[in-house]
């Protein structure tokens, strides 16, 4: 099996001509099979013909969100018997959509990951522990499962949490590489020093970091991985998935961004126009999904604010690479004349030692405007740590907010809930 794919090594006008031939293949059977394209295409008067090149899908009309949730039946392609797993979108923002998967799409899902994975380096016969659910209706958890298992790699399903059994695993079965959000990494840290367990002499060389953006927009470490790297030399790499595209873009050894597979996904970059931006700009990355048998998206909207890169990797893949989400755009939050996503926030939280954990709040003042509330826990309730916490944040952002602090055993229960697949830092009441 080749997870190095040769046309990630071919030049981007071979690469064009290869996705404008799946796009022909993509949209005969969406007018063949999908109850809502079929309608859509109807409605805007649209022939498949007419679409022949990548620049053609502006003809087109983007999908959202809010389409699957009020629509969801009528995106499947294929009947239930078809159906070999269901799984549900995380429900960040707003009700949760299912997702079923046929046995083709199973497949795809693990080549996926396979060749995701080999990115950041694994190889055949190394140990990876999953820190992160299999369960749940989780894609992500199974797809790392069967990625490894494709590429031959050695799995340990731990689940997350539960520091004391992540380091019995990791002495017991000498994983080289963890599957697991950034930030769970600082809390084995902080149980390996209080139970002198010798971390830094493991058999762990790097981790696969989901959920939680690990890289400024220069590739630079942010704080969340210069505070894990500081304490623990490890590789850290990063990895940009949904439910939704069932692809995964994952970063390569030169850490310049996550890589684009081009056989799995059509990735376009829009303004607020619905307009496709200028090279180095950002916008919303909108996706046609490759193929996926049971629900294909075409010019599915993502929501996620990103910027891309063109440039030949050293690794030598010539596909495009996205770089950190920069925000979604549905929590774009107007502050006193300045715009601000809560990665940005984040950053400032995380740079604080003596913050145990924290939630930033956005709701509707009465005079309609947005007000944001960061509740924090921390080790000391001392008035000048709030006000230290303050000044960063308007050095940094120019904006000063409103603080709460909140009694860990109670903000930890919000933050880190059991139905959550990770801590719940944001809520947005507006």
């Amino acid at each position: 099996m080749e997870f190095y794919p040769p046309i990630e090594k071919s030049t981007s006008q071979e690469i064009k001509m290869f996705q404008e031939q799946k796009l022909q293949e993509l949209l005969t059977y969406l007018e063949t099979y999908s109850p809502f394209y079929q309608k859509l295409f109807k409605e805007h008067n649209i022939n498949i013909a007419d679409i022949q090149t990548l620049e053609d899908l502006q003809k087109i009309p983007t999908t959202v969100k809010n389409d699957i949730q009020q629509n969801n039946d009528d995106f499947f392609c294929i009947t239930p018997d078809k159906i070999v797993d269901y799984s549900t979108t995380s429900g960040t923002l707003g009700d949760p959509v299912t997702f079923g998967l046929s046995d083709n799409d199973l497949e795809r899902l693990a080549y996926n990951e396979a060749i995701s994975f080999a990115c950041a380096g694994i190889q055949k016969g190394d140990v990876v522990q999953m820190i992160t659910t299999i369960d749940k209706r989780f894609m992500a958890g199974l797809a790392y499962f069967l990625g490894l298992r494709k590429m031959g790699a050695s799995v340990v399903r731990m689940g997350p949490g539960i520091p004391e059994l992540q380091w019995d695993s990791i002495f017991r079965y000498k994983p080289k590489y963890l599957i697991t959000v950034p930030s769970f990494l600082l809390k084995m840290i902080d149980y390996a020093e209080k139970h002198g367990i010798d971390y830094k002499n493991s058999s762990v060389y790097g981790a696969v970091c989901i959920g939680e953006s690990i890289k400024n927009q220069d590739f630079t470490d942010n704080i969340l991985s210069q505070k894990i790297k500081e304490k623990w030399n490890i590789k850290l790499f990063s990895t940009y998935a949904s439910t939704e595209m069932s692809t995964a873009f994952t970063e390569c050894e030169f850490q310049h961004g996550g890589h684009h597979h081009p056989e799995l996904i059509i990735t376009e970059i829009l303004d607020d126009e619905g307009i496709p931006v200028q090279e180095g700009e950002s916008g919303e990355l909108t996706i046609t999904t490759l193929g996926v048998e049971a629900i294909p998206l075409l010019r599915f909207k993502t929501g996620d604010i990103v910027k891309a890169h063109y440039e030949p990797c050293e690794c030598g893949r010539n596909t495009m690479r996205l770089g950190p989400v920069i925000g979604r755009k549905q929590q774009m939050i107007k502050y006193k004349g300045t715009t601000l996503y809560p990665p940005a926030m984040n950053d400032i939280l995380n740079d604080f030692n003596g913050i145990l954990c924290y939630q930033i709040v956005i709701q509707t003042n009465e005079i309609g405007l947005d007000e944001i509330i960061i509740k924090l826990s921390t080790e000391n309730n001392d008035e000048n740590f709030v006000n230290e916490v303050r000044d960063h944040f308007r050095a940094k952002l120019r904006v000063s907010p409103k603080i709460e602090v909140v009694d860990f055993d109670i903000l930890s229960k919000t933050v880190f809930h059991p139905n959550s697949r990770k801590p719940i830092t944001f809520v947005d009441l507006r």
